[in-house]
C-alpha cells in the first residue's frame, strides 16, 4: 500500500474541484480511502492532554466562563 498525502486549499476553485473528483472516484473505488491527519500543533496538544501537560481546571461551567474572561 502507498500513502500519498496532498496539502489542498479547500478555499480554491482549483482546490473545491480536486476535492470533488477525489470523492467521486472514492465512492466507485472501494480501494481508496481519505484518512484526515491531525497536523502538527492538534498533535501537540493531544499529546499534552494525555500527558497532564498545560490543563486548566475548572469547578463547573461558570468557573469556566470565568477563567475565560466571558
Amino acid at each position: 500500500m502507498t500513502t500519498i498525502t496532498l496539502k489542498i486549499n479547500e478555499k480554491t476553485n482549483a482546490g473545491k474541484v480536486l476535492i470533488a473528483f477525489i470523492k467521486n472516484f472514492i465512492a466507485k473505488e472501494k480501494d481508496v480511502e481519505i484518512i484526515k491527519v491531525p497536523n502538527a500543533e492538534t498533535l501537540k496538544v493531544i499529546n499534552d492532554i494525555e500527558n497532564g501537560k498545560e490543563l486548566n481546571k475548572t469547578k463547573n461551567t461558570a468557573d469556566l466562563f470565568k477563567q475565560l474572561g466571558i
